[in-house]
């Protein structure tokens, strides 16, 4: 074992061999030659190519050089063809603090049985009012910069679980194909992330609809990992154990309190609610939608009825039209 190896544990160096082709007799080299590729690409900009950095990205890609490399250098290409949305990348940034004060992203305590990492987004808390679609993005892309730290996560992965309840058709609209583009080049192009599993619970149709949309730019491997529930929370815990989810997902601890990966990152500054106003603030990504409009129904910290039955406005219900027939 190398000193690049050092904070995994016995268990996650045998996963790291066995799934990833982990070697540590040739894992300098292995770095070495994915370094030695950067010369290729002389109109990017690398900030960083240390031995640390370079490892996650062959993780991420199962020690597959060329492949580790094409990861690194789309990391680097999306942020120089963003510049915008990593001008002011850190926690108190007024847009990713209210994000991340909302839950975007949260973070259960309880690792799976896997040993990844369970995210969660409770979609009906965007607050539009406050931040923008890009400010979410901007906060679960500066999460994840913190997490994959973690040499564990890097090789046992991530899991995400996202809540559909209440978010309103109007939210919705605001999902254009250029926001959707934008995450998913993000998230799934530029990122040495390992996702193990993408979970939608208590989504209502025109989610559904989203996803038929989106579908062709997904790779073939993340389609294999969406699993759409509906309001099934059994299929869920086929694949997640109800004893490390909270009482949101049918499990067995207690609510999810949103402040938890918040105060992890803001540290005493969670607390410092200075004035925020959206007129100073804003992210002008290009063909990004930009306009926001009050929200009317934030999710609350308390436990939601499941019972309680999606409402719609009437006028928005009377306009809407299927764009699929579902069975």
């Amino acid at each position: 074992m190398t000193h690049l190896q050092a904070g995994l544990s016995p268990e996650t160096l045998e996963k790291a061999r066995l799934e990833l082709n982990e070697n540590p007799d040739t894992l300098h080299q292995d770095i070495q030659e994915v370094r030695d590729m950067v010369i290729t690409r002389p109109d990017i900009g690398f900030l960083r190519t240390d031995d640390a950095f370079i490892l996650r990205f062959l993780r991420a890609r199962k020690f597959h050089h060329f492949e580790a490399f094409r990861l690194l250098a789309q990391y680097f290409e999306y942020r120089q063809q963003n510049l915008d949305m990593f001008k002011s990348f850190k926690a108190t940034d007024p847009g990713i603090k209210q994000a991340l004060k909302d839950g975007f992203p949260g973070g259960l305590a309880n690792l799976d049985h896997y040993g990844r990492k369970i995210l969660v987004l409770f979609a009906a808390n965007w607050d539009q009012s406050r931040y923008t679609l890009v400010d979410i993005l901007r906060a679960i892309l500066l999460s994840l910069e913190a997490m994959i730290e973690d040499p564990e996560l890097q090789v046992n992965g991530f899991v995400l679980i996202i809540d559909w309840s209440n978010f309103t058709f109007k939210q919705a609209s605001k999902l254009t194909p250029s926001m959707l583009r934008l995450a998913i080049e993000g998230l799934q192009d530029s990122f040495p992330a390992r996702f193990g599993g993408i979970h939608f619970v208590n989504q209502p149709w025109y989610i559904h609809a989203l996803y038929t949309v989106i579908r062709p730019f997904l790779k073939e491997k993340t389609r294999k990992r969406i699993f759409l529930h509906g309001n099934n929370l059994n299929s869920l815990h086929q694949l997640i154990h109800p004893e490390i989810l909270p009482s949101e997902f049918g499990g067995m601890l207690p609510p999810y309190d949103m402040g938890t990966w918040a105060r992890t990152l803001l540290d005493h500054e969670y607390d410092d609610d200075s004035e925020y106003n959206v007129d100073s603030y804003s992210i002008p990504v290009k063909e990004v939608d930009k306009e926001l409009s009050p929200k009317s129904m934030k999710r609350s910290q308390s436990v939601v009825d499941p019972t309680v039955l999606k409402r719609m406005d009437k006028n928005e219900e009377e306009n809407m039209q299927p764009l699929l027939s579902l069975d």
